[in-house]
Order: C-alpha cells, then structure tokens, then sequence
C-alpha cells in the first residue's frame, strides 16, 4: 500500500476509508467538483509516492536499497495496475503480428525459399514457446517494472542487467521513428499526393496521444489493434486455401507447384541461415507480456493463460499462414525485392492477392500492415518508456526518467521516447537510407540477447530455487518447458547469433541488383548485420570495469525481495476445487490456453 502523505487521522478514524491503490491518496485533494481541465492538468504533476522501483528492490550495484522495507509492500507495483486479462491475451495473440510476418517474411521467402521459411520460423517459434515460458514463471513470481533487466541484474550479473536495459530500450527507443516512417510508406501504394511529412505527424501525434492516457489507453488499442490483425491473418489462411485449389478467379489449382519449380531451397544453408535473423526480427514483441505484468491487476490469473496463447500464435498465424505464402507465391518472384522493410508492395500476403486476380482486397491487406506498423509504433513508446523509467530508478539512466505522474505514468520517460519519434522526418531528407540502415543496425540483435538473457536468467533462478530450499511447488505459475525448454531457448539465441555472424561475414549476393565486393562493402555489410553486438558487450565491460559488480551466486541471490504476496496453498486449492467440475472439453482447453 502506498502511504498517504495527509494527516494521520484521515487512515486511522473510524470513518472506515482506506487507501487503496496508488492513486486515492490524490483524489482528497483533487475533488470531483474541480473543474475538468484542473484535474487533467494536475494529474501531470508529479507523485511523490510513485517509484518505479520499490524500496527493497535489487537495485544497481547488486545489493538492496532498504533491506527493513524489503518485506513490505513487495506485491504492489508501483505502476497502475490497469491492465485486464483481455488486454495481456491480444497482447500476447497479437503482439508479434506486424511487418514480420506481413512484409518481412517476402525477403525471407526470396532468401530461402518456402521450405527455408517453415524450418526457421518453425525452429524461432519452439525456442519463443520456451522463453515465454520461462518468462511467464519469473513474471508471476516477480512482477517488477523493467523485468527483463531486473532479473538479469538479480540472476546473472548487475553489469548485464545495466546492459540488456539500455539494449532493450534502445531497440524501441529506434523502431519508433522506423515504424512511423513505414506507416508514412504504406500511404504511398495509393499514390497518394500528401507529403510523408504530413502522415508522419499525424502518426506520431496519434501514437504520443494514446500513450499519454496511461496504459490502459495503450492496453485498449493494442486490443483493438490485435483483433484487426488476428481477423485479417485468419481471413488470409481462409482465402489462400481456396486460391491453392482453384477457387480464385482464374480457376487454377496451384497446389504444390511452386515447391516443384523454382523449389523449396533457396541459396542452400546459408539462405536457411538468412532466414533466421528475419525469423527472429518477426517475433520482436512477444516478450512484453512479461514487461506489461508488473501493471496488469491480476497476473496470478492473467499471465499464465497469455503466455499459452504463443503457442497457438505461433501455430496458426505463422506456420499456417506462411505455409500458404510459400504455396501461392514463387521465391523468384521480383516484387518480393521491396525498397525497405516495410514496403507493402513487397508483401508476399498482398502479392498472393493480387496473383489471384482480386481486386480491391489487396488495399484491404494494405490497411492491415499499415495498423500492425502502427502497433508496433504505440508497443515501442510503452516498452521504451517503462525500461528507461525502470533504469532511472536504480540509477542507471539519468534520474529524470523516473518522474511518475500522479496517474502512474512514467512521464518523462515517455517525452524521450516521443522525442526519438521525431526521428522520423528523416523521410523527408536525402540521407534517410543511410540514418535508418545504421540505427536498425543498432538494434538489429537486441531481441536474441534479451531472449537469451532471459531464458539464462530462468536456468539460474531455479538453481537458486532449489540451493535455497525452496519447492517447485511453490511456484504460482511453472514453465511447461521447464528448464530444459530454457537450455534449448539458450542455445537457439546463441546459434542464431552465429549465423547472424556468418551471414554478415559471407554475405547472399543479392539476386537482382549489384553485388556486395570488396573489402569495404564486406566490412560495412558485417557491422550493418552485428553491429549490437560489440555495443552490448561495450555495455557490460565499461559498466562492470567502473562498479566492479560481481556475478550473482546462487546462494546469494535474492529470492525474496519482490515476492507476489499470495497464499499459494489456498489458492491452488480453491483452483482444483473449481476445475473439479469443469468438462472434460474446458480441462483440455484451459490446459492448453
């Protein structure tokens, strides 16, 4: 509970009233009866009680700011607890579904070719499944603000912990602008006379208003986000059925024609490895269930079935639809080669349309990548502003960005983020390509260090778990991949890094346009594919050589500080109690979802 800072008498008289929640303590002083624009601006205003990180917490150096405080109040986060089940599912259903897989899967599929395509996004999606998973355990155990370097900084090394916050945080803090200016380009399939300037504006200030209504207004678009998404894939995988066996206009059965010739390889192991990067690039945005935990109002009962749904995700809007797209459309198509990332020309879902001869439905699946860029744009300012507030707290970013309005907002933390949103009027300048190759250059491997750190963390958390004494049994929530699933998470990241590696090395000559020679165009190539690397490694030296941080052991590690307050054994019993007389069909589902 959060103290009132008023007079003591107001919590202890005998009125009955109580502070509940981290806004009530505000609510005497801004009564209902104030004017409107009064109580908009006030809740600007700075909350004094607000702390991104809780007294107790682990903080920079390793160690504790307040062990006496460390028992009290550790279940409360001190960021608004908005966030419904129905929210954290379409965050997790949808959350992924972006230019990845509506744009970014064409340059995979011309890569690799179909078979290439299923193989790694089906390897990226099992090792995702596990991640999660492991996730999903630490989140509903510890559901602290900035999780993923919390539980670096707890599990592995404070050094690392500084590290993944800022690589993490960076990797938003850049899509923003790049997202805005894909949304900018996808206006441009409709030849439209505007310039970019001005739908960059309208996106940018579109995105900044929802995210400054707090998370729930971030948690209500995402919803409605997400269901524009999940309808459109699934209408896809509806319509690429029928155009497989002949029921587009043409009549023609296609089948497995494309597999045949050109073929389902393209470019060998190499254009396998290519694929795996491009995989990983779809799935960014998974991982924040597990950052919106510490501001959902049920995570005991929210995050679990959430992080079910990635599974299903994965199955059905990924391996199905991209099973279709290698059907339908043939890796030597050249409209595959886009003029970016996010270039909706370059679809293979808008190419299949258009195959088909549909008219009108391939501006349909236009608007459809232009929200998921938009989606992905309002994820980047929520996800950048919580970890930089998160890092601002322990003193690891500068302590502006730790400022919390009084509706739970981390305020300042949110204009930075808005700011590199500005970004984006590089559309308009000559040099855009270069700015935006090099800044995605930036941020091009932050997703595999922050799974890979997080499935390690999980391996070091259970060692720990059980060094200490303590029980799997006392888990809210264990991972149904358990610690081997965390091992195989691991090594993926690890593997993926090493063909990252090799293809940035020993590039694919590009198949239409001039080929990468020489020993500069080698070198810029590389660093274009792993320049996050060395950052991230610069990071965590620089950091650890200055504070000296020292390698969590596991006898040592922190298990307590951060706990969800809940009496286990009484809610595990009233849940079997009410799954006793479930259906045999709604046991099977809950299971799985």
């Amino acid at each position: 509970m959060v103290k009132s800072t008023f007079d003591s008498s107001t919590s202890s008289s005998g009125s009955g009233s109580a502070v509940v929640g981290n806004e009530l303590v505000f609510e005497e002083k801004l009564s209902s009866k104030a004017p409107l624009a009064r109580r908009a601006w006030d809740s600007f205003r700075r909350n004094p009680d607000f702390h991104i990180t809780q007294k107790g917490q682990i903080g920079a150096n390793g160690q504790v700011f307040d062990v006496e405080s460390a028992a009290q109040n550790t279940a409360e986060s001190p960021l608004a607890r908005k966030l419904k089940g129905r929210h954290l599912q379409m965050i997790a259903i949808g959350g992924s579904i972006g230019t990845g897989l509506f744009v970014g899967s064409g340059k995979a599929l011309q890569q690799g070719g179909p078979a290439s395509l299923l193989i790694a996004f089906s390897l990226i999606g099992a090792m995702l499944f596990c991640t999660v998973q492991a996730l999903g355990e630490m989140a509903v155990l510890l559901p602290v603000a900035g999780s993923f370097s919390a539980y670096s900084t707890r599990f592995l090394d404070p050094a690392w912990g500084f590290a993944m916050g800022w690589n993490y945080a960076t990797l938003w803090l850049i899509i923003l602008p790049l997202e805005i200016v894909a949304a900018a380009i996808t206006i441009e399939y409709w030849d439209s006379p505007i310039s970019p300037a001005v739908w960059v504006t309208i996106f940018l200030l579109g995105i900044i208003s929802i995210n400054l209504v707090g998370v729930r207004g971030y948690g209500e678009a995402e919803f409605v986000f997400s269901i524009i998404k999940v309808i459109a894939v699934i209408g896809f995988i509806i319509l690429g059925i029928i155009l497989n066996v002949g029921g587009g206009r043409n009549a023609e059965y296609i089948g497995g024609r494309y597999w045949a010739s050109p073929g389902g390889f393209n470019n060998g192991f190499q254009g396998l490895c290519s694929v795996f990067v491009i995989a990983a690039f779809a799935f960014t945005g998974t991982e924040l269930v597990g950052l919106a935990a510490a501001e959902t109002a049920n995570p005991r009962k929210s995050l679990p079935t959430a992080v079910k749904q990635v599974f299903w995700r994965i199955c059905l809007f990924y391996i199905v639809s991209l099973t279709l797209v290698g059907l339908l459309v043939p890796y030597t198509d050249r409209r595959l080669i886009g003029q970016s990332s996010s270039d909706a020309k370059a679809s293979p879902f808008v190419i299949a349309i258009k195959n088909a001869g549909i008219t009108g439905l391939d501006s349909v699946m236009n608007v459809v990548i232009m929200i998921s860029v938009l989606s992905v744009g309002n994820s980047a300012v929520y996800g950048s502003s919580r970890t930089l507030a998160a890092l601002a707290e322990q003193g690891q970013a500068p302590r502006f960005l730790a400022y919390i309005d009084r509706k739970g907002r981390p305020l300042k933390a949110i204009g930075v983020a808005a700011a590199f949103g500005f970004l984006a009027y590089l559309a308009a300048s000559n040099k855009d390509t270069e700015v935006f190759t090099w800044l995605q250059a930036l941020s091009g491997l932050s997703s595999i260090f922050t799974w890979g750190s997080i499935c390690l963390a999980h391996i070091r958390f259970r060692r720990a778990w059980r060094v200490q004494g303590r029980s799997l049994d006392e888990l809210a929530f264990r991972s149904q991949a358990g610690v081997l699933g965390s091992w195989i998470g691991f090594i993926f990241n690890v593997l993926v890094l090493i063909a990252q590696f090799w293809t940035g090395f020993a590039p694919i000559q590009p198949q239409y346009g001039p080929p990468i020679t020489g020993t500069l165009a080698h070198v810029r190539n590389f660093f274009q594919a792993y320049l996050a690397a060395p950052v991230v490694l610069l990071c965590y030296i620089v950091y650890k050589l200055i504070y000296r941080t020292p390698i969590m052991r596991c006898k040592d590690m922190d298990l307590k500080t951060g706990l969800r307050d809940l009496n286990l054994v009484e809610l595990l019993a009233d849940e079997e109690f009410e799954k006793a007389s479930w259906p045999k069909w709604k046991k099977a589902y809950k299971f799985l979802c």
